[in-house]
């Protein structure tokens, strides 16, 4: 019974630690500082029993090998404790994220944009484009919640389609579409960890990243044009009610340019605090979906589903927690030790021949995530050479790199969760969705190594 009371209001312990972070990035305490460490370590103790088995693996892996690294180093353990928090601004940016999801809930703006899908359609080939834009709507703001919206409203609207139609349309639509929107949002974590580990700015990045989605969109909706356009979908049979275009399009107007507002305030009180990137988007969110409730008078439905989704997500935060925290104490240990020659001196030896480094690094991502190893944690194992990369490649070039190949991994992670949730919502192998994914995949990461190159 006590076990059970505690593991349900473990966000009042993790929500403290949080809020020690965000204001020792204001006072920069050393004491403080090394009170994080510590706090960090017990982080990881509570949450490494509740983590799911793979995360347990990465985590055990990282913490073997940077024990390791930490003893042949021949440092103190006192100093172990502040090597565990850098990556704390991370952790505080995810448990953030639920906000941003309440308020598009309670605004219903996910049900409207589901109808958008429904509106003078008469192929697949049409059904195509406008379920990828849609999910990319949705994602920007509501992430993983998406592509269920999504995939629910085509698999019914699609029930009179054969199954194997049906499943690679889902398959492709949602999960493209999808990475889309994951690519250049602020509020996505591998973007924000590439940002983070390469130091570049996110303004900088912004219209490459852009170029890169809209370029990738245009290829794949003009192949789902082609592919699907013999098979006729009666869109009457779908929708039970009339639709009120003019409400969509006004719906959907207002979401785009909240986004567009959202992304304008990170990057001015970024310039103006001279704040770090996931800093500026982590205390941005609440007040920002506060004031968009109150805007469209939601605000009560917005601390409602806000308050109930935050604690459940922040209660169950444990496999980030045991990641990103084991993550920041082997990044540190490999930073400071001669194992970090052994692997730079292969990449310096390639120094004429960035390209090949930029292949490597996408196929490496797309390579261990068919293994389950989540991308975070390859973006850590790399961690450990960048800053020798950027010393012969534009840190531009490589953050597009690490944010395009590590992105491309979620419609090819075979045990990842994105296609894991597909497999389970549509009834078919996951093995199956990565091989049907794996040349978008591909062609994705070549689009972004083609523009990183360029860039050099």
């Amino acid at each position: 019974m006590a076990n059970y009371i505690f593991s349900k209001n473990l966000y009042f312990f993790y929500s403290f630690v949080f809020l020690l972070h965000i204001i020792n990035v204001f006072l920069e305490s050393e004491n403080l500082n090394y009170t994080l460490g510590v706090l960090a370590i017990v982080m990881l103790i509570v949450s490494y029993g509740k983590a799911s088995c793979l995360f347990k693996i990465l985590s055990g892996a990282f913490i073997v090998a940077g024990m390791l690294l930490f003893s042949s180093a021949g440092q103190p353990l006192k100093q172990l404790p502040p090597m565990l928090i850098s990556n704390m601004s991370l952790l505080t940016l995810l448990v953030m994220l639920p906000w941003m999801n309440s308020v598009v809930r309670s605004g219903r703006f996910d049900k409207n944009l589901k109808q958008v899908m429904e509106v003078n359609v008469n192929d697949l080939g049409q059904l195509y484009s406008r379920s990828s834009i849609i999910t990319l709507l949705l994602a920007s703001f509501l992430n993983l919640s998406a592509v269920s919206i999504t995939q629910d409203v085509l698999k019914e609207n699609l029930k009179t389609f054969k199954g194997e139609v049906r499943n690679e349309f889902v398959n492709s639509a949602t999960l493209r579409g999808y990475s889309l929107a994951l690519v250049w949002s602020p509020l996505e974590i591998l973007l924000a960890t590439s940002i983070f580990v390469t130091g570049v700015n996110y303004i900088s990045l912004l219209p490459w990243l852009l170029l890169i989605s809209a370029v990738t969109f245009i290829m794949d909706s003009f192949w789902g044009r082609l592919h699907y356009k013999n098979y006729i979908y009666n869109h009457k049979l779908a929708v039970e009610r009339p639709i009120n275009t003019r409400i969509l399009v006004k719906k959907s107007a207002y979401l785009i340019c909240a986004l567009a507002i959202f992304l304008s305030l990170v990057i001015l009180l970024g310039n103006l605090f001279n704040f770090e990137f996931i800093f500026t988007v982590t205390i941005l969110i609440f007040p920002f979906s506060f004031l968009w409730s109150f805007l469209l008078k939601r605000t009560r439905s917005f601390l409602v589903i806000g308050w109930n989704t935050w604690k459940v997500k922040t209660n169950t935060m444990q496999n980030f927690i045991v990641l990103f925290i084991s993550l920041a104490f082997f990044a540190n240990t490999i930073n400071g030790s001669s194992f970090l020659g052994m692997i730079q001196n292969p990449i310096i030896a390639m120094a004429d021949k960035p390209l090949f480094i930029m292949i490597t690094i996408q196929l490496l991502f797309i390579f261990l995530s068919m293994f389950g190893v989540h991308p975070v944690a390859t973006i850590g194992v790399l961690s450990g050479v960048i800053s020798t990369l950027i010393t012969f490649m534009n840190p531009i070039s490589l953050a597009i790199v690490l944010v395009t190949s590590s992105i491309s991994t979620v419609t090819v992670g075979t045990y990842g969760l994105v296609v894991t949730l597909t497999s389970v919502n549509m009834e078919q192998s996951p093995y199956k969705i990565t091989l049907q994914n794996l040349p978008y995949a591909l062609v994705f990461g070549g689009i972004g190594i083609l523009t990183a190159y360029l860039l050099l």
